[in-house]
Parts: structure tokens; sequence; C-alpha cells
């Protein structure tokens, strides 16, 4: 059973920056498929940024604002967050997807609040 911690979330005000950490107990391999997700109050659970080699997807509404890296060699994941909105506060998940292997992780969660 893997392990995802995140952290880094916080208040900040609309126009700064944060960066998100995820750190997996086990080895993450190049091919797996790591990314952020983020729940705001009353809405689903929608995909912000995913990896999984040197593919990179963004959701529309994040592009240009915020980049997704992974240093596999510390097993861990980022999303640096620039330019952010009032509309970005959510609670932002980790997830690890691992190729060819079973299982589908998630994180417990990092508040980020954006007050305008």
């Amino acid at each position: 059973q893997v392990q995802l911690v995140e952290s880094g979330g916080g208040s900040v005000q609309a126009g700064g920056s944060l960066r998100l950490s995820c750190a997996a107990s086990e080895t993450i391999f190049s091919a797996d498929v790591t990314g952020w997700y983020r729940q705001a109050p009353g809405k689903q659970r929608e995909m912000v940024a995913v990896i999984s080699g040197s593919r990179i997807n963004y959701a529309d509404s994040v592009k240009g604002r915020f980049t997704i890296s992974r240093d596999n060699a510390k097993n861990t994941v980022y999303l640096q967050m620039d330019s952010l909105k009032a509309e970005d506060t959510a609670i932002y998940y980790c997830n690890l997807n691992p190729w060819g292997r079973p299982g589908n992780y998630w994180g417990q969660g990092t508040r980020v609040t954006v007050s305008s």
C-alpha cells in the first residue's frame, strides 16, 4: 500500500504563489501516472495536472499558471501554483496510478485558500 503525503497548502492572497509537494512511500517510476486533483466546496473533484514520463496535461483553467513536476529520485511530485485566483480555492489531492502494477492511490489532501 503506497502512502502519499501532501504538504505546502495554506492561505494566500490572489496573485500569490504556493508550491505543493507530494511524497510517496515507495518508488515512483517514470511511466507511472501522477497528478494533482482538487475539490472545491459543493463541486466534484477535478483534474488539475497529470504527468507520466514526458507527457503532461493541465486543466484549461490552470494552463500558464500552474506547473507540475516530478523528482523520481525523491519519489516526490510538485505543483507550483502562480497567479492564484479565488476560484483556485479547494482541497488539493495527490494521485498515483502505477503503470503495470495494481492500485490507485490518493493522498489525504491539502487545503488551499485564495482570498481576493
